[in-house]
């Protein structure tokens, strides 16, 4: 990914966060019949490895557990939103016309070696974490237990786990930080007024970061 130093993001606590808030990844894995797509809720685990771990689970149907060798080098994508801007929204482009549209995002490319983990203590764990996550925030939490243990058995035997330690974390943010600072804070206040508060507010926290 190109990455030019102004929309750099590289601290990993922060990376961590975005990937945290934005758990559904896109993992790329290349196997014998070329480059692969798969789109799965990934469960961070920071405290495994120097940059943290990833894990996963695939129906076992899905090809890519048993096209990827353990080791193999992989990529995963975590995407925190994106927006149009407008070059309307900049003030200095209706002094001086020299602004263009262009599209503002923030990524986490999270690169790493693949382990294939079929086996059910794993399996049932990342499954339990992925619960008790996505589920807080619910008036009464689904839990594993509120079915019985055969049926939890059984669909557990028809998904793979997946391991990722990570071995490189690269960020980009792409929030107009190039641009002036009433730029930057007028297109960020445009993109709030239209409901898009992940990129605005984004962009607002870098107007006010920013030296004047």
């Amino acid at each position: 990914m190109y990455v030019p130093p102004h929309f750099d993001e590289s601290r990993t606590e922060v990376l961590h966060d975005l990937i945290r808030q934005h758990p559904f990844g896109t993992l790329v894995t290349h196997g014998p019949d070329g480059l692969d797509a798969n789109h799965i809720p990934f469960d961070l685990l920071p405290g495994q490895g120097p940059l943290g771990t990833l894990s996963a689970h695939v129906a076992r149907a899905n090809p890519v557990w048993q096209e990827v060798a353990d080791g193999a080098e992989v990529l995963v994508i975590f995407r925190a939103g994106d927006a149009y801007i407008s070059p309307n929204w900049y003030p200095s482009k209706h002094e001086f016309h020299q602004q263009v549209p262009t599209w503002n995002y923030m990524v986490a490319h999270a690169h790493g070696r693949i382990t294939v983990r079929d086996d059910e203590r794993y399996v049932r764990g990342v499954v339990a974490r992925l619960t008790r996550t996505h589920e807080a925030g619910q008036p009464a939490p689904w839990k594993m237990g509120d079915s019985a243990p055969e049926f939890i058995d059984t669909l557990l035997k028809s998904i793979v786990g997946l391991e990722i330690e990570i071995t490189r974390l690269v960020g980009k943010f792409k929030l107009s930080q190039n641009k002036e600072v009433r730029d930057l804070r007028n297109a960020g206040e445009a993109l709030q007024a239209l409901g898009e508060q992940a990129i605005g507010g984004a962009m607002l926290a870098c107007a006010g970061a920013k030296p004047r």
